[in-house]
C-alpha cells in the first residue's frame, strides 16, 4: 500500500472534536508514506478551545504534521482548484453540519469552499463522517453524497448503538485505504457494516 507517494491531499478537519487525535495520527502515516499534506480547518475547528485541546494546540500539531500553515478562511481556500493543489481532499472528521452544506452546495466556510474549489476538476473527495445524528435528520444529506458523482466514504459504524442509536464514527484506521481506492475511483468495502 504506497499509491500516495507523491500525492497532494487536502486534509480538513471540521468541528468533531473527539476525534482529532484519531485523525491527527491518520495524517501522520499519510505523510509518512509520502503524501504532500495542504492543512485544512473549519473556522469553528481552527478557533474552539475544547475539552480535547485548545485550538492553538490543534493547529500547531497539525500544521506540524504537514509542514505548511493551515488554510482556515474561504480567501484563501478558493485558490485550491484553480491553482490545481490537490488531487485528493480528504476531509476528517466530517460533520453532519458540514455534510449537509457540501450536499447542499453550500459555500460558507473554509472547508466547504475547499472541497467546492477541488471539485471543480473532478477529483475525489473522502469523507470520515463522525457525528451524533448520521442517522436522523442527517442521514437525508449523507445518502445525497453517496449518490453524488467523486464522493467516496471512509467505512463507519455506528459508535454506540444502544446510548447513542444514531451515531456513526468513521473507520479512521482505514484512511490511507480509503484514499487510494478513492483515489482509483473506487468505494472502499461496504460503507456501514
Amino acid at each position: 500500500m504506497n499509491d500516495l507517494k507523491g500525492l497532494k491531499i487536502g486534509y480538513a478537519l471540521t468541528g468533531s472534536f473527539c476525534t482529532f487525535e484519531k485523525s491527527f495520527a491518520q495524517a501522520k502515516i499519510l505523510a509518512d508514506m509520502g503524501a504532500e499534506l495542504i492543512p485544512i480547518m473549519s473556522e469553528n475547528a481552527y478557533s474552539t478551545d475544547t475539552r480535547f485541546g485548545t485550538a492553538r494546540e490543534n493547529i500547531e500539531y497539525l500544521e506540524n504534521i504537514c509542514n505548511k500553515k493551515v488554510i482556515s478562511s474561504i480567501k484563501d481556500a478558493e485558490p485550491i482548484g484553480p491553482k490545481n493543489m490537490t488531487d485528493l481532499m480528504i476531509v476528517a472528521p466530517c460533520t453532519s453540519n458540514t455534510a449537509a452544506k457540501l450536499a447542499g452546495s453550500i459555500t460558507d466556510s473554509s472547508v466547504t469552499m475547499a472541497v467546492k474549489s477541488h471539485l471543480r476538476s473532478g477529483k475525489p473527495v473522502l469523507l470520515a463522517i463522525a457525528s451524533n445524528d448520521s442517522l436522523m435528520g442527517s442521514a437525508k444529506n449523507i445518502g445525497e453524497l453517496f449518490n453524488r458523482k467523486n464522493y467516496y466514504f471512509v467505512p463507519m459504524r455506528q459508535d454506540d448503538c444502544i446510548k447513542k442509536p444514531a451515531s456513526l464514527v468513521a473507520e479512521f484506521q482505514m484512511i490511507p485505504q480509503a484514499a487510494e481506492a478513492a483515489v482509483k475511483g473506487i468505494q472502499l468495502r461496504p460503507i456501514i457494516y
